[in-house]
């Protein structure tokens, strides 16, 4: 019986240990379900202090996924507002070789740069297979070799230009140094602050040109010309170079060659010489027009006045007497000439009997016409 007793009581006493045991569980880790034990903690755990984080603690971990979708579109709006920038269509004057192998001014649309770099551009506009090609009009071509990199440019203070190309430059024909000289410059110095180019090749100053040895020592302007022609008769002594501008028919359009010739001049008003040399046509072997009416002539002496130079010609000058009109390829060809001569800025037009001149458009021309007024014009 005592044995009996003393292991009911060890194990009474075993039966209540244990239950404190358990009881003692319950007090220390609560009744937590499943679910409960396996949830993450909340996110406003993690959150809550977010407005005290320190200057410079915002650079949390976050989720690579989300981060590189941020980027993506940061970078497509980036893109879409360079798109936008780089869609502005601006005018430059392009001097390029028609089918006739003479240097032509040709205005075309071409995208705005996003930096100042016109002169670049434009330089990187004349390159052949580059990316003019697309926009030539027929029977034009650009000058410079195809693969020239125009590397940099340099404006000096006394508006000489300093034209940085690669070595491809040197891989024209000898017959094209000319052009290309007078392409360059000539597209180069449309803007009002360059009056002359100079060349490097690489980085090394070039005195003369690579292939005919043309020098350059000095820089080339449009002082040395255009489409040089000699006329024969003319005394040089007795002459002096002028760059007129004649119209000529091409595929698409009618478009203006200037021409550098010698012109017999009157020292006492040399505009007038280059107005009679204009009426007189070109002497020009090539297919430019004669599109002054026969009898066409001045009535009295050109007058410069404040950069404007007036000049009065007699009815012969008009395509249509009875409504005073005056052919647009005639005004723009005294426009562009004699704005090419030192000192005239615009040309006022007028005719013997005539109260107004009038353009084939019904416009009246109320006041002088400047070259800008044709092609504007601009700094770099």
């Amino acid at each position: 019986m005592k044995i009996d007793f003393a292991k009911k009581y060890v194990l009474a006493v075993s039966l209540c240990i244990l239950l404190l045991l358990l009881a003692g569980c319950g007090v220390f880790k609560g009744e937590q379900t499943l679910d409960q034990i396996d949830a993450p903690p909340e996110e406003t755990e993690l959150t809550d202090d977010l407005d005290n984080i320190p200057d410079g603690s915002e650079d949390v971990e976050r989720d690579p996924e989300e981060e590189g979708t941020e980027i993506d579109e940061e970078s497509t709006e980036s893109i879409e507002e360079e798109e936008s920038a780089t869609s502005e269509i601006v005018t430059r004057t392009l001097y390029l070789l028609d089918q006739n192998g003479l240097v032509v001014p040709q205005e075309l649309q071409i995208p705005s740069p996003q930096s100042n770099a016109v002169a670049k551009q434009v330089l990187e506009y004349l390159v052949q297979d580059g990316p003019v090609t697309a926009m030539l009009p027929s029977g034009f071509q650009a000058v410079l070799p195809a693969g020239t990199e125009i590397i940099d440019l340099n404006l000096e203070a006394d508006g000489t230009l300093v034209v940085n190309v690669s070595e491809e430059f040197a891989s024209y024909q000898p017959e094209n140094e000319q052009k290309i000289l007078e392409s360059m410059t000539h597209t180069l110095t449309q803007f009002d602050n360059v009056e002359r180019m100079k060349l490097w090749i690489d980085g090394e100053e070039q005195n003369t040109m690579p292939v005919n040895g043309t020098p350059i020592s000095e820089g080339y302007s449009r002082a040395n010309g255009i489409n040089i022609h000699q006329v024969h008769g003319v005394d040089l002594m007795e002459s002096e170079a002028a760059t007129l501008y004649f119209p000529m028919q091409g595929n698409e359009m009618v478009y203006f060659v200037p021409v550098t010739q010698h012109v017999p001049m009157n020292e006492e008003n040399k505009l007038q010489s280059v107005v009679q040399a204009l009426m007189e046509g070109p002497s020009f072997e090539l297919p430019l027009e004669h599109y002054i009416n026969t009898g066409a002539q001045l009535v009295s002496e050109p007058n410069l006045e404040d950069g404007v130079l007036s000049v009065n010609f007699n009815e012969n000058i008009l395509s249509n007497s009875a409504k005073s009109m005056i052919a647009d390829e005639v005004m723009q060809s005294i426009v562009l000439t004699l704005t090419e001569q030192e000192g005239v800025d615009a040309v006022e037009v007028s005719v013997e009997n005539h109260e107004e001149v009038i353009s084939e458009d019904g416009q009246t021309y109320t006041e002088p016409v400047s070259k800008e007024m044709i092609s504007p014009s601009e700094s770099i």
